[in-house]
């Protein structure tokens, strides 16, 4: 006799909502449980914020344009899609960036893009800092750990352990910079919590850096590190939502675009059983056992809120940033030299509209033809939103004067590409780990009922495939669990 399949419904069609669909279809199949999987999205494409626009010889990404290799999980995902081979490194020649003050450009150290600097010598030369501040920069090993356990702001913290202007100059720019946030109010434990526990760890963060890379050392002693640190796809990270959505689909799953859930039904006929009905603009109604949201935490709070207002009222409380990228394709006879390294990052403290800049086609193989150069700029992020009000003519037009100021590129871009991310950024800010332990709480009542996304665990490609996998696996233990 055919076993009955047990059903879910996955609301959010971007990379959480795809990766936690392909893991629960894996992990169905090892357990030996019939699944059917429905995933929907109000949007007409798959993918959420990643989407690779590719024109002629051009790829161009109008989100998130890379990943890091050091979280296992996005590499992983690729191997188990079968486009591992598709993986390259970022440029191994032109690998510095640059940190804009004075309205100068200066070079950052190796490593410290990714907070782990491999020596100190070129920081002291960089001219970032005096030598005041770099010796208060040292103090770090001086300095005894907090042992609160109360949360710290970013800002907090590196200002306590460096000194205000290495965290002005340095710190601010490049992580509050990765949540397009503001380092006074984002908490550390939940952006950065490796800096926390390098500081309980070993005392001091040079200390336990210094720890850090000699265990790295050790571990690659037979040979160098196969990827760089942020790695992407050949042909742009759609071919990551592609394979996807391709998987899902040869496994069963049914994929619905553009259709959006505007409310929910619960229904329960014995105990600790539940059954969630999805009405759907399209006049649809679609049942399932289990119901996984993975939307923005303010969508998925309107469709809690008469379930449990408590659990709406936690989601409301995460804040999002709103950003823009612009995109410009350059003769390359006309940029010269200027453009150097992977491009640059610009502090609050420096006034600029512009938040930072990459030189695309010089930080990545195959995104431009040898006669262009591709430059991608970002606009916006807590406390800098006021200029998305312009129209995409003077958001191009601001850029291009940054450009001129800063680097000396006058030249036309032949090419524009303006892309508006409306409330897409999740800021992290103090107390967050606290209310996600009181929203689990709240929607503990609801067996089967999950959210992942952006919004809670991690904002970066590993973080969300990762959250998307613990998802599949709380749902699965639940269908082993809950009766038929």
């Amino acid at each position: 006799m055919a076993r009955t399949p047990r059903s879910v419904v996955i609301v959010g069609g971007g990379i959480s909502g795809l990766s936690t669909a392909f893991a629960l279809q894996e992990q169905a199949a090892a357990a030996g449980m019939a699944l059917t999987c429905t995933i929907l999205d109000a949007a007409p494409v798959w993918g959420g914020k990643i989407l690779t626009h590719r024109v002629g010889q051009l790829v161009m990404e109008a989100g998130p344009d890379s990943f890091l290799s050091q979280k296992p999980w996005g590499m992983e995902l690729c191997r188990r899609l079968g486009i591992a081979d598709q993986l390259i490194n970022t440029n191994p020649v032109e690998k510095k960036a640059s940190v804009l003050r004075g309205g100068q450009l200066h070079e950052l150290p190796e490593g410290l893009v990714t907070f782990t600097p491999t020596q100190l010598g070129p920081f002291f030369r960089s001219g970032l800092l005096s030598w005041v501040d770099l010796a208060r920069m040292g103090c770090d090993v001086l300095i005894p750990p907090r042992r609160s356990t109360d949360d710290e702001s970013l800002a907090s913290f590196f200002r306590r352990r460096f000194g205000r202007h290495a965290c002005e100059r340095v710190m601010e720019p490049l992580m509050a910079g990765i949540y397009a946030g503001d380092a006074e109010q984002m908490s550390l434990r939940a952006t950065f919590p490796r800096f926390y526990e390098l500081e309980q760890a070993h005392g001091s963060v040079i200390r336990g850096m210094m720890a850090a890379r000699r265990a790295r050392a050790q571990k690659v002693s037979g040979g160098g590190p196969r990827h760089t640190m942020f790695v992407t796809l050949k042909n742009g990270l759609a071919d990551l939502v592609a394979g996807l959505t391709a998987q899902i689909q040869q496994a069963g799953g049914v994929l619905k675009a553009g259709v959006q859930a505007e409310a929910l039904r619960v229904r329960s006929h014995q105990a600790g059983r539940w059954m969630y009905d999805v009405m759907c603009t399209d006049g649809t109604a679609i049942s399932a056992e289990a119901l996984v949201l993975a939307t923005p935490a303010y969508v998925s709070a309107e469709l809690v809120r008469p379930l449990t207002p408590m659990a709406a009222g936690l989601m409301d409380m995460i804040p999002y940033a709103s950003t823009a990228t612009i995109s410009l394709i350059y003769p390359a006879e006309a940029v010269g030299n200027r453009l150097q390294g992977f491009g640059f990052v610009v502090p609050r403290s420096e006034g600029r509209d512009l938040i930072a800049a990459t030189w695309t086609s010089l930080k990545w193989p195959h995104r431009a033809p040898p006669e262009d150069v591709s430059v991608r700029c970002y606009l916006g992020g807590v406390g800098r939103e006021v200029i998305l009000q312009r129209d995409d003519e003077a958001l191009v037009r601001c850029v291009r004067e940054e450009l001129a100021s800063i680097v000396g590129l006058q030249a036309t871009p032949h090419y524009v590409e303006v892309n508006r991310w409306n409330r897409a950024m999740p800021q992290y800010t103090l107390g967050h780990l606290d209310r996600l332990v009181q929203l689990d709480a709240a929607l503990s009542r609801f067996g089967g009922l999950a959210v992942t996304g952006a919004g809670y665990r991690g904002v970066g490609l590993p973080d969300c495939i990762r959250d998307g996998a613990d998802t599949a696996a709380k749902i699965l233990h639940y269908l082993h669990t809950a009766p038929m």
